[in-house]
């Protein structure tokens, strides 16, 4: 396996791409249009949202992890009603679809690949990085990347507009009441309404903790005689719950960001305000 050339001692920062572009897409005005009249809010705001979040953390390398949409993972393979009632407009699909274009012309990596979701390349990603002794920061509004958190790993989280929360070991045990290695189990017991996981019937959340606690482990309550009608379901549930570490990624070496490039394709787009900003950082380059 090759290795990452890590010479600068800073983190790298890991995105859920589809998770901020969402956000984009539903926060800017759809009066953003690119070339040919098609949509650009979400690119726009994805954009900025990723400039702001290097200046800010100035890593030593991105990596922006997709979702396939078009392809089910073994998560829909597994659990029919996986993610169930989720539509997407047609235009902010287009964006999706073109988005890792900038953020390769930006001179930062993409992951994406059928099967995958993006929260199993962030946790892949991560895994590297904490092998070679390193940090990483991760940037999602999923709260399943809790179970990343660690002491070389800080999650990103947005709390409001242009603010995020960063979180560590203890935040997520503040939060959910379990470590972050326990938040797969937690979530199989306790259940979650945006992936439509039924969850363990009758337990929310302070159950869900509150049994981990005691026995440690998903495991440890099936072990303890507790929902054994829903035994297999739960560890269906766990499993669905669990990002995929194994997710193919790209060896991410230091990266210099090529903003030139970057501008050049969003005045390619006519988003011309974004290919001004771009512009200048490439100005200020060194």
């Amino acid at each position: 396996m090759a290795v990452a050339q890590h010479t600068t001692g800073r983190p790298l920062l890991v995105i859920d791409g589809d998770s901020f572009a969402h956000r984009s897409y539903h926060a800017l005005p759809k009066t953003i249009r690119r070339r040919g009249g098609a949509g650009g809010g979400a690119i726009v705001g994805f954009a900025n949202f990723l400039l702001r979040l290097y200046e800010s953390e100035r890593p030593r390398a991105v990596l922006v992890g997709w979702d396939t949409l078009d392809v089910p993972t073994y998560r829909h393979r597994a659990f029919p009603g996986y993610q169930g009632g989720r539509r997407f407009d047609a235009e902010l699909l287009d964006q999706l679809e073109i988005l890792p274009q900038l953020v390769e012309a930006c001179g930062f990596a993409c992951a994406k690949a059928p099967g995958y979701e993006a929260d199993d390349f962030l946790a892949a990603a991560v895994a590297a990085e904490e092998r070679g002794g390193a940090t990483a920061v991760v940037a999602s509004g999923d709260r399943d990347a809790y179970q990343l958190a660690s002491e070389s790993t800080t999650i990103l989280q947005p709390v409001r507009a242009g603010e995020m929360a960063r979180i560590g070991p203890a935040q997520v045990r503040e939060r959910y009441g379990v470590e972050p290695c326990q938040v797969p189990d937690f979530i199989a017991l306790r259940g979650d309404p945006s992936d439509r996981l039924p969850g363990a019937k009758g337990i929310g959340p302070k159950s869900a903790a509150s049994l981990l606690r005691q026995y440690g482990s998903l495991e440890g309550v099936l072990a303890s005689g507790r929902f054994a009608a829903q035994a297999q379901e739960l560890r269906l549930y766990r499993r669905i719950a669990t990002m995929d570490k194994t997710a193919p990624v790209p060896v991410l070496n230091d990266q210099v960001p090529t903003w030139a490039r970057a501008a050049a394709l969003a005045r390619q787009w006519e988003l011309n305000r974004l290919a001004e900003r771009l512009e200048t950082l490439a100005a200020a380059q060194p």
